[in-house]
């Protein structure tokens, strides 16, 4: 069977888990049941074996566990699986969040620019009626104020005629399209920056939002609700940390463990993953907080500078003030879109709440205090501080490569394995989750790095590096959140099933037995032995010469579409008519004696003789 029916099968079964919890009351996302299958099919529990042929029984029981998993009700397995998709399919980065608000604007308004470019205006009446319509589509591509506001609209009016007469509508008709919408584009920058001059100058800038103290005010509230946010599930992870601690000592196990190990660890990994979505969002929050600060700069010097173009001056060349205008209109516009960007990010912040409610509803904040008696409570930097002093020497394993912050450059942006998590510990300790120390050192195997909580740990997993590695990934096989929490995408994506039809009754489930890998070799040790024009493959050298013979009987043509006759100027070269004059045999003349004969006796001779006369000169004479 093709890839592409095998995906096909594959997708049928997700619809029908959808369809299933669906009539169970119950509705998921085909993302969410996807990340699902893979989780069964992933867990060795389950006895799914990649290698064989599954039956039509083995995808109907993979079909009862995914829809029982999905259906479980106070599961902080299930919440975190749930906030890791919401936060991939609702997460990008800054420059696509701004490209995205920008496409919708657009796409809202593309039907009022629409009707803009097609309209074809006859009478006075619906000259005025589009010159109305680029008012409104100006305010609303600007943003700065509604076209329902009188007093907006006669600001937008009166500044628009100062740089577009109604008049010149006629030739704004004739343009193409696409010369429409920029000249739209243009004149909405001009008129934006016109507005913004006069609010500056208290002139005008009815319905402009202060958006410079608007900011001011909702950064640092949006920032300070994060990290309440992101202290609240610190703390949470700290007290699950040191539960776990406590319950897995080996002296204190017995009669001690009235509470479930694997829920602790799956509340563990929840408010885990949660703290690290909120270092995500929070740390755009910063950047946006940056770029503000430096757009509010530019905007002021840019207003200074256009004051100083105008100068109370009552006239003023366009070619001089409109690019002040509309660099003030970007400038604006970049603040509206940080704006924008604020609040898809505390929305985001938000809206991950809801993901933690199992975790709390199990183990309530008295619970825990209550469990946690007698025990220490460590915080993340308190370990890091205990465990600084205890490096690493490169020395004691020299079978494996350690780096050091003061012996390595750009140390702190090495991409380290596990999210920065400690992989011995994680072994260990039955999936407890540490972060690890850099100053420690960092065990480069394989060309991949890895850090630890302490020094054994470190010693110990370089000892036998692939072994723990191994262990790792059958952890993460078993509790599936741990892929996206430790960054383990990679690692994992080879097992992602597709179909083989057999007998028309099963489909076959593979790993993509496939790796990037790359390598380098030095083409040309010294620089001067390199003769650009080398070539060893004697039939390349073959094929350069026949096209150099092809192109003697060659010549070059050109040719013009009916969308391109008129977007480029043509020339054609003609011969000036000339005088012009041809010899051939000269002239020449002869010059002989006239024929000259009398006749006697005509007039009656009585002899009746007529006597003829030869008169003729000689030529000779």
């Amino acid at each position: 069977m093709s890839r592409a029916q095998a995906e096909g099968v594959i997708k049928n079964i997700i619809r029908e888990i959808v369809q299933e919890c669906a009539v169970k009351g119950h509705a998921v996302s085909e993302t969410l049941v996807a990340f699902m299958v893979k989780a069964v099919v992933l867990d060795p529990t389950n006895e799914f074996n990649v290698d064989r042929t599954l039956t039509k029984q083995d995808v109907q029981k993979l079909e009862e566990l995914c829809v029982d998993k999905l259906m479980e009700k106070c599961s902080p397995t299930l919440d975190t699986i749930k906030m890791q998709v919401y936060f991939d399919m609702n997460y990008t980065s800054r420059r696509e969040f701004i490209e995205e608000h920008r496409r919708v604007l657009q796409s809202r308004l593309s039907p009022v620019s629409r009707e803009i470019t097609d309209s074809r205006v006859k009478t006075r009446d619906e000259v005025e009626a589009v010159y109305r319509k680029i008012i409104d589509y100006v305010l609303l591509r600007s943003g700065m104020g509604s076209p329902t506001d009188v007093s907006t609209q006669r600001e937008a009016t009166a500044a628009l005629q100062s740089v577009f007469p109604q008049p010149e509508l006629g030739a704004f008709m004739s343009l193409v399209k696409k010369e429409k919408e920029q000249q739209l584009s243009e004149l909405t920058m001009v008129v934006a920056g016109i507005r913004l001059f006069n609010k500056f100058t208290k002139k005008g800038g009815e319905g402009i939002d202060d958006l410079p103290a608007i900011l001011n005010e909702v950064l640092p509230a949006t920032s300070k609700g994060i990290e309440n946010e992101l202290s609240l599930s610190q703390s949470l992870a700290w007290k699950y940390t040191a539960l776990l601690e406590k319950l897995t000592d080996s002296d204190r196990q017995t009669g001690e463990r009235d509470v479930s190990l694997d829920l602790l660890r799956q509340a563990l990994y929840n408010v885990r993953q949660h703290e690290v979505f909120l270092k995500v969002i929070l740390a755009d929050v910063c950047l946006c907080a940056k770029q503000v600060e430096l757009l509010q700069t530019q905007l002021v010097l840019q207003m200074k500078l256009l004051k100083e173009t105008v100068h109370s001056k009552t006239a003023v060349p366009t070619a001089q003030v409109f690019p002040h205008f509309t660099a003030l209109a970007e400038l604006w516009s970049g603040l509206q879109d940080e704006m924008g960007l604020l609040n898809i990010l505390g929305s985001m912040a938000v809206n991950l709440q809801p993901f933690l409610a199992a975790q709390s509803e199990i183990f309530t904040e008295a619970r825990l205090d209550e469990r946690l008696e007698g025990a220490e409570v460590k915080t993340d930097e308190q370990r890091m501080t205990e465990s600084a002093d205890d490096r690493i020497d490169p020395f004691e394993i020299k079978t494996q490569e350690w780096l050091l912050p003061e012996t390595t450059a750009n140390f702190d942006k090495l991409p380290l394995q596990y999210n920065g998590v400690c992989g011995f510990t994680l072994v260990n300790k039955d999936g407890l989750l540490l972060p690890g120390n850099p100053s420690i050192g960092v065990l480069k195997h394989r060309e991949r790095f890895y850090i630890f909580s302490s020094k054994e740990a470190a010693l110990k997993f370089a000892s036998a590096a692939d072994g723990f590695i191994a262990q790792v990934a059958e952890k993460t096989k078993r509790s599936p959140e741990l892929i996206q929490l430790l960054e383990l995408h990679q690692q994992f994506a080879c097992v992602t099933p597709y179909s083989e039809m057999q007998s028309g009754e099963s489909f076959l489930v593979k790993p993509i037995t496939k790796c990037d890998s790359c390598t380098q070799t030095e083409t040309h040790p010294l620089e001067t032995n390199i003769v650009k024009s080398y070539e060893w493959n004697e039939w390349e050298l073959r094929r350069k010469a026949m096209k150099l013979a092809n192109l003697r009987t060659k010549v070059t043509h050109s040719m013009q579409t009916n969308l391109s006759h008129m977007r480029r100027d043509n020339a054609t070269q003609t011969f000036l008519p000339k005088d012009a004059a041809c010899q051939s045999k000269r002239d020449g003349e002869t010059n002989v004696p006239r024929p000259g004969v009398y006749l006697a006796g005509l007039r009656g001779d009585k002899t009746g003789h007529v006597i003829k006369t030869n008169l003729t000169r000689s030529i000779d004479e």
